[in-house]
């Protein structure tokens, strides 16, 4: 990623969290900030009860083998 692209990114970041109404997905950043400023224990306790469901379903999900490619995934959401 260039500089540049970097620097919109970014920006564009910054609007969308300013944007949020969700306070799980505010929390769930908040947790990724500090997990990565190394001020958080272990960042699976910082989840909410919500988030801990949906990625253990999605481990479930793909022990199952129920997953699918990026490729396909990408196509399916392009073309319904």
């Amino acid at each position: 990623m260039s500089t540049s692209e970097f620097n919109t990114t970014k920006k564009e970041l910054v609007g969308w969290i300013e944007s949020l109404k969700d306070d799980a997905i505010v929390g769930l950043l908040n947790s990724v900030k500090l997990s990565s400023e190394g001020k958080s224990g272990d960042w699976w306790n910082e989840l909410t009860e919500s988030d801990k469901v949906n990625i253990l379903a999605g481990i479930k999900d793909f022990e199952q083998g129920r997953t699918m490619s990026s490729k396909d995934f990408w196509e399916n959401l392009t073309n319904g």
